[in-house]
């Protein structure tokens, strides 16, 4: 497993484990986020604290599901970005069941102090384009 794979492969495990430390211990002093989740876009401290995921984690009973499909590294000496599928599995308190989505992910890495830390991160899923601009959460690879 390449040290990037190794990354990536951690930050799955930190998830489905709800280990907002370790999740963020893979992440840069300077990342910029986009993901699934609103605002636009949230950068440094605001990823980089432990508290926001750790909320995120909290909001779910039991075990999250967290897998990553389909893995594509491309990496230079001290640059690298990979794109996956991925797919979340959960349950919000207070629903009767839970839900499974896979969406999309684009993450850039950098050596930073000697260690590949993530330094930039996209996720999303499609949407139809039907007029109804819902998110197409029930797409399967």
């Amino acid at each position: 497993m390449t040290p990037i794979e190794q990354i990536i492969a951690e930050r799955a495990e930190a998830m489905r484990l709800k280990d907002a430390e370790r999740v963020v211990a893979t992440y840069a002093p300077e990342v910029v986020i986009f993901d699934l989740a609103p605002p636009l876009s949230r950068a440094g401290a605001e990823v980089t604290s432990p508290d926001g995921i750790r909320a995120w984690f909290d909001g779910f009973a039991g075990p999250l599901g967290y897998d990553v499909t389909d893995l594509v590294v491309t990496a230079g000496a001290d640059v690298a970005f990979c794109h996956s599928l991925n797919r979340l599995a959960a349950t919000p308190h207070g629903f009767p069941e839970g839900f499974e989505m896979w969406f999309r992910a684009t993450t850039g890495l950098r050596v930073v102090d000697g260690e590949w830390k993530i330094t930039h991160e996209h996720t999303s899923t499609p949407f139809y384009m039907d007029g109804s601009f819902r998110a197409a959460t029930d797409l399967r690879p």
